[in-house]
């Protein structure tokens, strides 16, 4: 890898000076407290990002009205009370060099308070629809307008009397009401706050200018934007330059530069596994020469090398890593080291930074289950040294074996495959997923640097556990493919989604029926289905049934989005609310609300309906002590889940 000569280098946004050219994006977390105020949770949350090394610290959202709330447990900077909590938190953030700005906003048309407060949503014109609430926002009066541009600048001023270097707004997206305002795609105002670019620009100017007259002009102010929204009537990136030039003029520091709109283009917002990487540092370079002022660029940017590259060409003076600094805090101080193996990689997967807090569960990662539980999940020596056998070398063993071996137990690992990985693997194999075998390569590196010993083509028995004696065992021995328990499951035509994933079953040409719409079963189907465009492959059909009302209802938002329009371009049938009854020679008859049909014609049938725990070995291990069983051997789930338990076990032991 290149040498990091510049990534490591100070920069000046206004009269901010940075240690590093490396930024903490501004990621909702709800770890604050019901009332707004900061957590110690979200204290110990920030300040393991800052002493990891990064230069600036983003703050989430910190909403300037508390009548409308950005998410339930929003950071709240809407009154002087909150000034001494923020002061805490910007105190355990610089005692370790790092700088830190909130990014105020107030949400708009995005506000929950409709759900918490009883308090209409607003936006620059009616009728925008909340995508979670599903509610329409009231247009505001120019009288509100201007009293909402005053909490702007209240808003300023607490930030500098909190101590913060600066602060930054929100106006990316189309989103929430600085964004809504900038963007013809929400704006629909003839008055002076719409109608043209400039009359689009004049709410956020004057929000700028009121946080300038409170908070001082020497307080550095940064505004978060689109580069281009890149959906019809949205601004293209030569309008964003010039938008930019003028709000240099005006008094803005620097600029953090994204791209897509909410919720129509929100892959670009939060880019899934699969995607291109540094995505939108094109559009950036392009605003930094048009503006002459330090820009900040954020999208998938996870590799040190790359993160040095575009500082280096001069494409924006700063990267903005979000999720990889979930994955891991220490990002900054490993890449500087050289350490990039020992770096734990952000695949894109958003299942534990977004999903899990879209389905009501806590922040998290699946490569970091300490997220939001810094002093909790910290590995501490062990009491008392045992020797360990863990069975099993998936992601829950790895982890599992990693955390006990650092904890100071004597561990041995072994696995009845050649590699490690489990089911992972088979993860890994749809084009797009390959990131997936980041994961497994770091646990494995990890748990040997601890110093377990690993075993592989070496399955744990009764045998082995009677010899080796050991004080506690790990069961991590992962799952089988489920089979379907209706009539016709076992013929010669049916196979498994492992078996497809796997290659031990060849899918050419021909129709083939996928039976269940889950993540594994969506992603299997546009693995397998071929348009017949390239006739040297061939057109393979598939439908799916799926016994929910939504196929790939397991993945987050962003990524389903995607997988979506993969399997409208392949031209994938997709039936819902079935419930399989039998499978028959060429199909299956499958239970639909308006009554039976028989789905024929198909050469191959593909249960993906989930798996079956392979778990027998905690019940010939009367000798040992201890035994645990984790991950998919204790029921089928997620990685996530497999990650957190071995995490948890290891520290448990």
């Amino acid at each position: 890898m290149k040498q990091l000569s510049t990534l490591f280098t100070p920069v000046t946004i206004g009269t901010m000076e940075l240690k590093n050219r490396i930024a903490m994006a501004p990621m909702a977390t709800d770890f604050a407290e019901g009332d707004g105020t900061v957590s110690d949770r979200m204290i110990d949350y920030y300040e393991a990002r800052a002493r990891g090394g990064v230069g600036l610290i983003i703050l989430e959202v910190c909403t300037i009205d508390g009548s409308a709330p950005y998410i339930p447990r929003t950071v709240g900077i809407w009154d002087d009370s909150f000034i001494p909590g923020l002061k805490r938190l910007v105190g355990a953030v610089h005692a370790h060099g790092a700088r830190i700005i909130p990014q105020i906003a107030h949400p708009g048309p995005e506000s929950l308070g409709p759900l918490f407060t009883g308090t209409e949503a607003v936006g620059p014109s009616a009728g925008i629809v909340n995508n979670l609430t599903r509610m329409k926002c009231r247009g505001l009066s120019v009288g509100e307008i201007q009293g909402i541009i005053g909490q702007f600048g209240d808003a300023a001023r607490r930030a500098r009397e909190a101590g913060f270097d600066g602060l930054e707004l929100h106006a990316a997206h189309s989103y929430m009401l600085a964004g809504s305002f900038l963007s013809a795609l929400r704006n629909r105002r003839v008055d002076g706050y719409g109608g043209d670019l400039r009359g689009r620009m004049r709410f956020v100017m004057e929000a700028i200018r009121a946080m300038k007259e409170r908070a001082g002009d020497d307080f550095p102010v940064t505004v978060r934007i689109s580069a281009e929204e890149q959906v019809p009537g949205g601004r293209e990136l030569r309008e964003t330059e010039y938008l930019a030039s003028l709000l240099a003029d005006s008094g803005v520091s620097g600029f953090h530069v994204s791209s897509g709109v909410y919720p129509d283009l929100s892959w670009r917002v939060i880019p899934p596994t699969g995607t291109p990487f540094g995505l939108n540092v094109e559009g950036a370079a392009r605003i930094r020469k048009a503006a002459g002022v330090p820009v900040m660029v954020v999208g998938r940017i996870v590799d040190p090398g790359m993160a040095e590259d575009i500082v280096g060409r001069g494409d924006a003076d700063m990267v903005v890593l979000g999720r990889s600094l979930l994955a891991d805090p220490e990002w900054p101080h490993k890449a500087a080291a050289g350490a990039l193996d020992d770096i734990a990689p952000c695949i894109g997967c958003g299942l534990g930074c977004v999903r899990n807090r879209e389905s009501g569960g806590d922040m998290t990662c699946i490569i970091n289950p300490a997220v939001g539980r810094e002093a909790e999940m910290a590995i501490r020596p062990a009491s008392r040294k045992k020797k360990v056998i863990v069975a099993g070398a998936g992601p829950a063993g790895l982890e599992a074996a990693r955390v006990a071996a650092r904890a100071g137990h004597a561990v041995s690992l072994y696995e009845k495959q050649p590699v490690a990985g489990g089911q992972f693997n088979l993860a890994a194999v749809p084009p797009g997923k390959q990131e997936l075998c980041k994961i497994v390569r770091y646990l494995s590196l990890q748990a040997e640097k601890a110093g377990v010993e690993i075993r592989y083509d070496t399955p744990v028995t009764p045998e082995l556990l009677a010899r080796e004696k050991p004080d506690a065992l790990v069961v991590a021995t992962g799952a089988r493919a489920g089979r379907l328990p209706v009539p016709g499951a076992d013929a010669d035509n049916v196979f498994t989604a492992h078996e497809v994933l796997a290659g031990t079953v060849d899918i050419g040409p021909g129709r083939a029926l996928v039976i269940g719409g889950g993540m594994v079963g969506c992603e299997l189907a546009s693995f397998i289905a071929n348009t017949g465009d390239n006739i040297t492959i061939g057109r393979t059909g598939v439908t799916i049934v799926e016994m929910t009302d939504a196929v790939a209802a397991d993945m987050f938002s962003e990524g389903r989005e995607l997988l979506m329009e993969k399997l409208r371009h392949r031209e994938v049938r997709i039936i819902t609310s079935a419930t399989v009854k039998e499978i028959v020679q060429d199909g299956a008859v499958v239970a639909l609300p308006g009554g039976e049909e028989r789905i024929a014609g198909m050469d191959y049938i593909i249960l993906a309906t989930g798996a079956e725990p392979v778990n027998g070995l905690a019940g010939e291990a009367a000798g040992v002590p201890e035994v645990h069983v984790i991950g998919d051997a204790r029921e089928p789930r997620q990685v996530l889940d497999a990650v957190r338990e071995g995490s948890e076990t290891g520290r448990a032991l």
